[in-house]
């Protein structure tokens, strides 16, 4: 189960960066506001989705965080259980949030470019957020662009 969760949440990752991106670049272009209720919206199921996924490895299945919750004075001190346990997770979750006050703050704005002024600060921070967590290749705690 392991696994295959790890599989999917490593795919859905590629999803939720791509429509980041898009529903940024929309906010910034959409003059009407309709196509960017559309991507968003899009950002936001495939965001909950990678959040979904990533509780269910980080409380349930991932033997890093079973390690780093048994002890967590420990993994503290240990670099790697630290950013499986505290860095990656909180800022992923951050960037769930943003996503989520971005559809919030744009859908109870005044006036179309407020609505595309509060997404495109919103969506813009949380993908970059999203960015700045996810474990590259090639970091201290980088991971495969692809998992099969």
């Amino acid at each position: 189960m392991y696994s295959l969760v790890l599989v999917l949440h490593s795919w859905a990752r590629w999803a939720a960066l791509a429509l980041g991106i898009v529903t940024t670049l929309v906010a910034m272009t959409d003059r009407s506001g309709v196509r960017v209720d559309r991507v968003g919206l899009l950002f936001l199921v495939f965001a909950d989705i990678q959040l979904l996924l990533g509780l269910m490895l980080y409380l349930v299945l991932s033997p890093f965080t079973a390690t780093a919750l048994h002890d967590f004075g420990a993994a503290m001190r240990t670099p790697a259980l630290r950013f499986w346990a505290v860095e990656h997770a909180a800022t992923m979750m951050i960037a769930v949030i943003l996503v989520h006050v971005g559809r919030v703050l744009g859908r109870s704005a005044a006036t179309p470019a407020s609505k595309r002024r509060r997404q495109m600060v919103c969506f813009g921070l949380a993908t970059v957020l999203m960015i700045v967590a996810t474990p590259w290749p090639g970091m201290a705690n980088g991971r495969p662009l692809l998992r099969v």
